[in-house]
C-alpha cells in the first residue's frame, strides 16, 4: 500500500496543521517576530560572547604554539643511501632492447 493510501488519499503533507508563526511559504510572520523581540538582544549579546571565547581560545593556541622553538625534539641524521649497482637494466622501445 501507498503512504497516500494509509492516510485517506490524502498526501501527508496535507494533514499537517499549519504553525501560526509562519506563513504558507514558510516565512515568519508578524507574531513570530513580536514573540523573538524580547529575546533579541540577549540572544545577540549571548552569541558576541562565545563567538569571542572561541576566537580567543583561537588566538591563545597560535600564540603558545608559535613560542614553541622545538629545541628538546631530536632530529635524526640522514638516512644513508646505500651504494647502487651500475645501471644494467634493458629498456625497450618500440619492441627494440635499448641499453
Amino acid at each position: 500500500m501507498l503512504v497516500a493510501e494509509l492516510l485517506g488519499g490524502k498526501l501527508f503533507r496535507e494533514e499537517v496543521p499549519q504553525s501560526s508563526y509562519y506563513d504558507r511559504y514558510n516565512r515568519p510572520t508578524a507574531a513570530l517576530q513580536r514573540a523573538r523581540r524580547p529575546y533579541l538582544v540577549k540572544n545577540a549579546l549571548t552569541g558576541l560572547g562565545v563567538f569571542g571565547f572561541a576566537i580567543g581560545v583561537y588566538v591563545f593556541t597560535i600564540k603558545a604554539v608559535a613560542q614553541d622553538d622545538f629545541d628538546d625534539v631530536p632530529i635524526p641524521d640522514a638516512p644513508v643511501q646505500p651504494a647502487q649497482a651500475p645501471h644494467t637494466t634493458t629498456n625497450t622501445s618500440a619492441g627494440k632492447q635499448v641499453q
